[in-house]
């Protein structure tokens, strides 16, 4: 790649739904040039013609200077960007399609929030797996309180951009700063990820309370409660426990624990409400990331024999075919104990 400025860069978002369509769109108004990888053949189809995502964006006209792609290797080759906003679950097999085709100078930042079921890693551990320079090459990871529909609609937000490499934070957050996205840079990389991964499991947690119809203060101590979980585990992990109460920590899990915007909360909410987990996922064209980290953080917190109730709980709603009132009756019943931030 020859070398270029920061102005010259090209950018490459891989996925387009709702989060990685208003991304790229961000991009593209920064006056980046930018290809958006689209896996649907319909939504190609429409957003090549139209310039508006009507499956996830429908009030939102994307900027013209917006290319966009079904191949891999367009999306990826010679950028100086690429940004990866997937299903946690196709991360891997999609980041290894690209492997031949990535630049060493390549900074890879990833907005995907989850923990992948068969093997527990964060993204960016998945992707030092495929490509062991990840380490020393470049790789961040996005997180924060984002819903997309109101960055869409420049809404004033603030998220965080972590790397082990604080030159490619930096220039991460550069590139994606704007007067209404504010980005801040963090150097714990498995702390925002994790945050950003069990977050969605206690937003789960906190729609069943809201389908129970149990009130603010059964949800106010489960959020408070789940970021103990949170926190206990990430500690244990390596990461730092400081970087649970910023913008990929408390931040992120306030917004999702309380807003019916939610994938995560929608899905707690219906089965408060008497539905099954299957009804639910078969009539959502989004996937609840917060289902399948479910899975990962319980095995996360057996393979490190820590205590995490609610996360244990809601693997049993979700997966043993537990009642939601039986399990708040079993978290309310537990041995009593003295509050501690671990």
């Amino acid at each position: 790649m020859t070398k270029t400025t920061f102005f010259d860069y090209t950018i490459g978002v891989v996925g387009a739904g709702s989060w990685g369509t208003t991304l790229a769109h961000l991009f593209a108004e920064k006056g980046f040039p930018v290809t958006l990888w689209v896996y649907e053949k319909e939504l190609f189809t429409m957003l090549s013609s139209k310039k508006c995502n009507t499956f996830y964006l429908p009030d939102i006209e994307l900027n013209a200077a917006l290319n966009f792609t079904q191949d891999i290797k367009d999306a990826v080759s010679s950028k100086n960007i690429v940004l990866w906003v997937t299903p946690v679950k196709f991360f891997g097999k999609l980041f290894m399609e690209g492997l031949p085709f990535f630049s060493p100078e390549t900074i890879h930042i990833s907005a995907s929030k989850g923990i992948e079921t068969e093997t527990l890693l964060t993204v960016s551990q998945i992707a030092e797996a495929k490509l062991k320079d990840v380490k020393d090459q470049k790789f961040a990871v996005l997180s924060g309180p984002s819903f997309a529909q109101e960055v869409s609609k420049k809404t004033p937000t603030a998220v965080v951009i972590a790397s082990k490499d604080i030159q490619s934070a930096v220039i991460a957050q550069k590139a994606l700063a704007t007067p209404y996205f504010r980005t801040y840079t963090s150097d714990d990389i498995l702390g925002v990820e994790i945050g950003g991964a069990l977050k969605n499991v206690i937003a789960v947690a906190s729609g069943i309370v809201d389908g129970l119809g149990l009130g603010k203060n059964t949800q106010a101590a489960l959020i408070t409660r789940g970021l103990a979980e949170i926190m206990r585990l990430g500690s244990i992990m390596g990461a730092s426990p400081l970087t649970f109460s910023g913008l990929s920590g408390i931040g992120d899990l306030l917004l999702t624990c309380t807003s019916t915007m939610s994938r995560n909360y929608h899905v707690g909410r219906e089965i408060g409400r008497g539905r099954t987990l299957e009804e639910i996922l078969v009539t959502m064209k989004t996937v609840a990331e917060g289902v399948y980290t479910s899975k990962a953080a319980f095995a996360l917190s057996l393979k490190h024999a820590i205590e995490m109730p609610i996360i244990q709980e809601i693997h049993r709603i979700l997966f043993e075919g537990k009642q939601p009132l039986l399990a708040v009756k079993d978290l309310m019943s537990r041995a009593l104990k003295q509050e501690v931030s671990l």
